[in-house]
């Protein structure tokens, strides 16, 4: 944190603690944990460095620049406060809904989220396509 003019510290996010490049976007998208909550999806991945950085994605369909913007205040602020983990790449993409949303409930999701990346996923079947087994035709008498 940089200090500002009037000796307090600046809140903002280090240029080292951000995702900036859109290679590095994509790679955590192809290669990363993908979590999906109520107000956001998550991407998760390691990176090579002891920091935790962080990206924020917000699609024109979400709406204007004023909401998008407000969007990716709030996933950082969010990010900011509840740094809980080191060494990964942290790719939040918001979702409609975190506009109406209290910023604890936020708070909340971006936790769980983070806390879920330990879990096992479900197990699908690699060789059926999209990895669901589906139920066989009963046989015809």
């Amino acid at each position: 944190m940089t200090a500002r003019a009037d000796g307090s510290k600046s809140q903002s996010l280090s240029r080292a603690s951000r995702v900036r490049r859109r290679p590095e976007f994509q790679h955590a998208y192809d290669s990363g944990i993908r979590l999906h909550g109520k107000y956001m999806a998550v991407f998760i991945i390691p990176n090579s460095g002891p920091r935790c950085r962080f990206g924020v994605a917000a699609s024109r369909k979400l709406g204007g620049a004023v909401l998008r913007n407000r969007m990716k205040r709030l996933a950082r602020e969010v990010f900011r406060r509840n740094k809980i983990a080191e060494g990964l790449d942290i790719i939040v993409v918001a979702r409609r809904e975190m506009l109406d949303a209290s910023f604890s409930s936020l708070e909340t999701d971006y936790r769980d989220l983070l806390a879920r990346r330990h879990r096992p996923g479900p197990r699908r079947n690699r060789h059926v396509p999209g990895g669901v087994r589906r139920a066989r035709p009963a046989a015809r008498v």
